[in-house]
């Protein structure tokens, strides 16, 4: 690519980042640090995804134009759906925009059922939120179970299929990516995709959207359907975007 194509795809993979702070030591501090940070020079992110003790104050410190998404279920995916329901239900009173929710992953193998009905639930009490299913696809370790998860999640009325907590030793990977998409590409390509955790780079970040559009199409992943999980890769992508020196290290989720 020319200078000049990655920095249009920079700023198109911004507008397209969920900023993420889902670190146990967390606080307010933090969490204002991060709505702060949303607003690049190069403009918004499309959301910040925070802890649901958090949300009603991100979005009094937010611009409209930048979504709130909140974790529940988060990280162990239990099967618990009516704690996970009074968490839904306060994250979206409190203002949230979207769910994050983690599946009962762990149930999958012996009953598939159960995870469809769990999403359609959460999903029932969304309001105008939208669903993203975290599938934990780092814990699934073959591709006929994280197809399974694709598909109780996509029956259960998810808006979006998420790979990853962020939280385990295998997070997105290109090769689980390519499963979700394939999946949503069958389903019609309305579904939203979001791979997170171990998007490091500038070259990570957009092989995923390139990924998306050879799957689903170039007009796929617009902001409403294709989100990158990730944080403190922002720099990188900045600095692309803007010309600048890029930063040394790793950017982590």
């Amino acid at each position: 690519m020319t200078d000049g194509v990655e920095a249009r795809r920079a700023g198109e993979l911004i507008a397209r980042l969920d900023l993420t702070n889902l670190n146990e030591i967390c606080t307010e501090a933090d969490v204002a640090a991060l709505c702060e940070k949303a607003e690049t020079p190069e403009g918004p992110v499309a959301a910040i995804c925070i802890w649901p003790d958090f949300v009603g104050f991100a979005r009094r410190e937010l611009s409209t134009r930048i979504k709130v998404a909140t974790v529940v279920n988060f990280p162990r995916g239990g099967d618990d759906v009516d704690a996970t329901l009074a968490e839904t239900r306060k994250a979206v009173s409190d203002g949230a925009d979207e769910i994050d929710l983690v599946i009962a992953y762990e149930r999958l193998a012996d009953d598939p059922g159960f995870v469809e009905a769990q999403v359609r639930t959460i999903k029932a009490s969304c309001g105008h939120a939208k669903l993203k299913t975290i599938l934990e696809t780092g814990r699934l370790f073959d591709e006929g179970a994280i197809r399974t998860a694709c598909h109780a999640a996509l029956s259960g009325g998810a808006d979006f299929l998420k790979t990853s907590t962020g939280k385990v030793e295998v997070n997105a990977t290109p090769a689980s990516a390519r499963i979700l998409l394939e999946e949503i590409g069958r389903a019609g390509a309305t579904v939203g995709f979001k791979p997170a955790g171990g998007i490091r780079t500038f070259e990570d970040a957009d092989g995923y959207m390139r990924l998306a559009e050879t799957i689903c199409g170039l007009d796929y992943p617009t902001p409403e359907r294709f989100r990158l999980g990730a944080s403190s890769v922002l720099a990188d992508i900045l600095a692309v975007a803007t010309g600048t020196e890029r930063p040394g290290g790793l950017a982590g989720y």
